[in-house]
């Protein structure tokens, strides 16, 4: 890396101090900048004066950093900046759009560093290492505030979510638990329409990953998935505390779901974040077996090792109704498939090809496309299987099938770790 040049640090103390001595007007052309690129931000007269404190305060602490050569440890988050972030949370306006204006603003308030600096007229080592060490200085300041801001943001997001919809939590525990409901009072009391079709999820993170995760995380998550179904307007998201949420996503009269296309949204996200979903339903009745059913996947889902991302209930619903008990159906997993359920490589391998071959009406051909293997790798491992468990695949296929499936999902959960 290049030497910096020994009066750069002074040349931007002289930027710093020229560029401050009209901080006024390079605040109001930040804000107008900002709005004029996002739009959605104006409205509020309050968020709107927060703004207009936080763009003042970044831009005069960044001028300070430039003008006294100030360690960029030292630096907090501006109390403005962070107040903003608070009330675009509790305003429900997207982390993205926050971060967004940030970015907005730190550029076009370099801009305004830059002409000054073009104005110094220095020559072009000097200028190039002044650039540079604004450039430096200006990257870890924006890095180091914008971190405090999202924590800021992620923290309210969470507390707002809890403290307004204790009330909403009520109502829908009336609902799921069978109480008459009044139609016509609970639908404008939860901001949600009940006389259509749901499709319920329960999303959950295992721990708290640190400060300012948790339910705005879940929240977002569940609004990207209903925005990647085109549902008919916002879901109902209920928390139900730091790390778990239910919610419910408005069909209309639709009730086809593309399942791939949750998955996708869902393992594109946070990997430490799980959802589980039900079929779809209609009506209150229908609101209330979607969540039964996204609930029965999740408690699959959380016994199972790994835990998968995304669960349907479609998918595993034969093993969600009969997992009611996980040491009663390992039991039962074991005597079904014997000395093949062994968590290993081995058994794994024989069990896979056990169960495509069931799933293909026992065809050795099909199963042989499936795999990529040649037909005769095929019946050798069906023949090994075979002698594994003492008795031919074909015999009682139903319980095979079903304890076969029930490995696929739980994993080592219903496992062996040796023979016996």
């Amino acid at each position: 890396m290049t030497a910096e040049h020994p009066e750069a640090a002074k040349q931007l103390s002289v930027v710093a101090g020229n560029v401050g001595s009209y901080l006024p007007e390079v605040s109001r052309d930040i804000e107008a900048y900002v709005f004029s690129e996002i739009p959605e931000l104006r409205g509020d007269a309050t968020v709107v004066k927060i703004l207009q404190a936080s763009i003042a305060e970044n831009a005069a602490t960044l001028l300070h950093v430039f003008g006294n050569d100030m360690p960029l440890d030292n630096i907090e988050g501006p109390p403005a900046a962070l107040e903003y972030a608070r009330r675009l949370a509790q305003r429900d306006i997207p982390l993205s759009t926050l971060i967004r204006a940030h970015r907005i603003g730190s550029w076009r308030f370099l801009q305004w560093c830059l002409d000054e600096l073009n104005r110094q007229d220095a020559d072009d080592e000097l200028s190039s290492a002044t650039n540079r060490r604004m450039l430096e200085l200006s990257f870890g300041y924006n890095d180091r505030v914008t971190e405090r801001v999202i924590v800021a943001y992620q923290q309210e997001r969470d507390h707002w979510l809890l403290s307004q919809t204790a009330t909403r939590v009520a109502r829908v525990r009336d609902i799921l638990t069978e109480k008459d409901v009044d139609l016509n009072w609970a639908e404008p009391a939860l901001g949600y329409r009940l006389r259509q079709n749901h499709l319920g999820l329960v999303a959950w993170l295992p721990t708290l990953k640190g400060e300012g995760a948790g339910l705005a995380l879940l929240d977002r998550i569940t609004n990207e998935i209903a925005r990647k179904l085109d549902c008919s307007a916002r879901p109902l998201f209920v928390p139900r505390d730091a790390v778990l949420s239910w919610a419910w996503l408005p069909f209309g009269s639709r009730g086809d779901v593309s399942w791939e296309q949750v998955s996708n949204v869902v393992e594109r996200c946070d990997p430490a974040v799980h959802v589980c979903a039900g079929s779809v339903g209609y009506g209150i009745e229908g609101f209330r077996s979607t969540h039964r059913q996204a609930l029965r996947t999740q408690e699959l889902a959380a016994a199972a090792s790994p835990a998968p991302q995304f669960t349907d209930f479609s998918t595993v619903a034969p093993i969600a109704l009969m997992a009611t008990n996980i040491d009663d159906m390992r039991t039962w997993v074991w005597g079904i498939l014997g000395p093949l359920a062994v968590d290993d490589e081995n058994p794994a391998r024989l069990r896979e090809t056990v169960q495509i071959f069931l799933e293909t009406g026992c065809s050795y051909t099909a199963t042989a496309s499936a795999q990529i293997l040649h037909k005769n790798t095929v019946q050798y491992r069906i023949r090994k299987a075979e002698e594994i468990m003492g008795h031919p695949v074909q015999k009682g296929h139903t319980d095979l099938e079903v304890a076969l499936r029930a490995v696929q999902y739980l994993g080592s959960t219903l496992l062996r770790t040796t023979p016996e």
